[in-house]
């Protein structure tokens, strides 16, 4: 049996004609960035995020890097986020002139550690550190404990701009009311999210969106994705282009509509494969913390001789991933910051450890239990001891 790691034409396979519907009309009016296709998406995902506003751009990154702007970054701020994510975390932060200051991952679900997070913001600022914004990451899908992060934030006069481009649709479900069952992107100053096509919602190219309450952020990141313009050839600074395309934010609209359910068939694959690997020692699998509904954009288990085992499956025609294979604090792009190995175990080892099986919502039981039975079958070799 096959088994990719996604696939994207089953997906696509069923809303066709939607999209072709959708390009043709583009076409025909020829309004084929921003405009109204683009205003009605943004529409639509602000009333299912939760916020106020939605602000279209062209990519994950942009509107990471566009939201830290917005919110006042100056060079040398520091922000605070964790090694173990995709570098567009940190290329934003960089980009919007802050300095990346990073802190480990909890090992039971791989987000930033809360207790490591207040005691490096406290030992920071009282040696006139100027600490200014922390980046959660809701990696994998899961929420980060964003209770304890707004009150920490709170504490310590700081803004927080959640990275939540692979949870669309997570909610928290934590202990303070005033947060049960927020979605993602909705508690912090701003929610950024990526719809690259492997996304739980993702376009059919780039694209990317900031979600905020904020009347001041959401004008200035309208201005800063369209070169500084108030009004066309007025600029009030210098900003970029970074719109989200009308065919994109249409596909967009389209999708949203059937982005829970998505998230429900993932959930089910997630619960499918936790109870296949409940009785397997040698596999631990990477779980939604209580305070999180996680919408499993990936699925990772934590396993010994992880490379021997991506072989073996790979000669089984069964698609993985690694997410990530090299914490960033290890990576080349970031040598001139000073880390070096040991500085953060945690990230350190789980990075080396970790292997993304299959996850898309069009994921059969059979295929499932296939690439369970392999991994079993690997175990059984002695292959992972």
């Amino acid at each position: 049996m096959k088994v990719p790691f996604v696939d994207l034409k089953l997906q696509h396979r069923r809303i066709k004609d939607e999209i072709m519907h959708l390009v043709e009309e583009v076409i025909d009016n020829t309004q084929f960035v921003g405009g109204q296709k683009v205003s009605l998406f943004e529409e639509t995902f602000s009333r299912y995020c939760g916020t106020r506003y939605a602000v279209g751009v062209n990519s994950g990154t942009d509107a990471l890097r566009f939201a830290l702007l917005a919110s006042g970054l100056k060079p040398g701020d520091e922000v605070i986020t964790t090694p173990n994510t995709f570098i567009a975390t940190t290329e934003a932060i960089s980009q919007a002139g802050g300095k990346i200051i990073f802190v480990d991952i909890n090992e039971s679900n791989a987000s930033i550690d809360i207790e490591l997070l207040e005691n490096e913001i406290k030992n920071r600022i009282n040696n006139g550190h100027p600490v200014k914004a922390i980046v959660p990451v809701h990696l994998y899908g899961f929420v980060s404990d964003m209770d304890a992060i707004l009150n920490i934030a709170r504490k310590y006069n700081l803004i927080v701009i959640e990275d939540a481009c692979q949870a669309h649709g997570a909610q928290y479900i934590g202990n303070n009311d005033s947060l049960k069952n927020k979605k993602a992107g909705s508690m912090g100053l701003a929610g950024c999210f990526s719809f690259y096509p492997g996304k739980n919602l993702g376009s059919c190219g780039e694209g990317g969106a900031v979600t905020t309450n904020d009347d001041n952020l959401a004008k200035t990141i309208k201005m800063i994705r369209d070169h500084g313009q108030s009004q066309k050839y007025y600029h009030d600074m210098e900003g970029y282009n970074g719109r989200l395309h009308a065919i994109q934010a249409g596909i967009l609209t389209i999708k949203l509509k059937y982005l829970d359910e998505w998230n429900d068939k993932r959930r089910h694959h997630a619960e499918f494969y936790d109870r296949h690997f409940a009785n397997i020692p040698e596999v631990n699998v990477v779980k939604d913390p209580p305070w999180s509904k996680g919408v499993y954009h990936l699925y990772i288990i934590k396993v010994k001789n992880r490379d021997r085992l991506q072989k073996w499956l790979n000669e089984k025609e069964i698609g993985t991933g690694l997410h990530y294979p090299v914490p960033l604090h290890l990576q080349k792009a970031y040598q001139h910051l000073g880390y070096k190995e040991g500085d953060f175990p945690i990230s350190e080892n789980h990075a080396k450890q970790i292997l993304s099986l299959p996850m898309f919502p069009e994921l059969t039981e059979e295929q499932i239990f296939y690439v369970v039975t392999m991994i079993k079958d690997f175990i059984k070799d002695n292959k992972l001891s």
